[in-house]
């Protein structure tokens, strides 16, 4: 089976296990036609134990990985049914603010920064009408019902500063502020370093509406 490139200029025939190989790279986020192939052949040149040892890992990925039942992070899988996360376990951190973000790669971005001791929550994706994700389709629930538990007084929103995500934000904001809680959104300002002549207009916009005194 010949490989084709996404411009279609060329052909390479590779066998076609090699290709399944190929294709399988490619089906990954952010991966190219180029890296994928360049994959594919360390893989050939690595020892065999190292791509056992791959497969062996890729495959107990799925079993030994399971979600938080609390905020729905990734967590390993135990015995015990009501076991949460490492994060929700945590009793040094604040469980009245609880951070909502949309994926698990988020919720560790904000970790790694060391500056938020509070909670999270995990919607696993943001409202798309166009692409059938409603609220049904997000872990909405999940968060109504620690809300409802009376521990939580703040929502930081910290979706992404698209349209689908700002409408997650505006509906989240909607459905819980009635609740008694206080709602806030992130702030997105203007990175350091950068010009301004060279920052979009919606950014330079909401790094205005975020101001704060000095």
């Amino acid at each position: 089976m010949a490989l084709i490139d996404p411009k279609g200029l060329r052909a390479t025939p590779y066998p076609l296990p090699f290709h399944r190989l190929i294709e399988s790279f490619r089906s990954l986020p952010g991966i190219g036609i180029k890296t994928a192939t360049k994959l594919a052949f360390h893989l050939l040149k690595v020892p065999e134990e190292e791509v056992e040892r791959l497969a062996r890992e890729l495959g107990r990925l799925r079993e030994e990985l399971v979600l938080c039942p609390t905020c729905q992070n990734i967590m390993e899988q135990t015995l015990e049914e009501t076991s949460t996360c490492a994060l929700c376990c945590d009793l040094s951190r604040d469980g009245s603010t609880i951070m909502v973000v949309e994926d698990v790669q988020t919720l560790y971005a904000v970790e790694r920064s060391g500056e938020f001791r509070g909670l999270y929550h995990v919607l696993m994706g943001r409202l798309s009408p166009l692409e059938g994700i409603t609220p049904e389709a997000l872990r909405i629930r999940e968060l109504h019902a620690r809300v409802e538990t009376g521990e939580v007084h703040e929502l930081i929103i910290a979706t992404s500063p698209t349209t689908e995500g700002e409408a997650t934000a505006l509906y989240l904001s909607r459905l819980f502020k009635p609740m008694g809680l206080r709602v806030s959104r992130i702030a997105f300002g203007i990175p350091i370093g950068l010009e301004l002549e060279y920052v979009d207009d919606i950014t330079l916009i909401r790094s205005v509406e975020a101001r704060r005194p000095m």
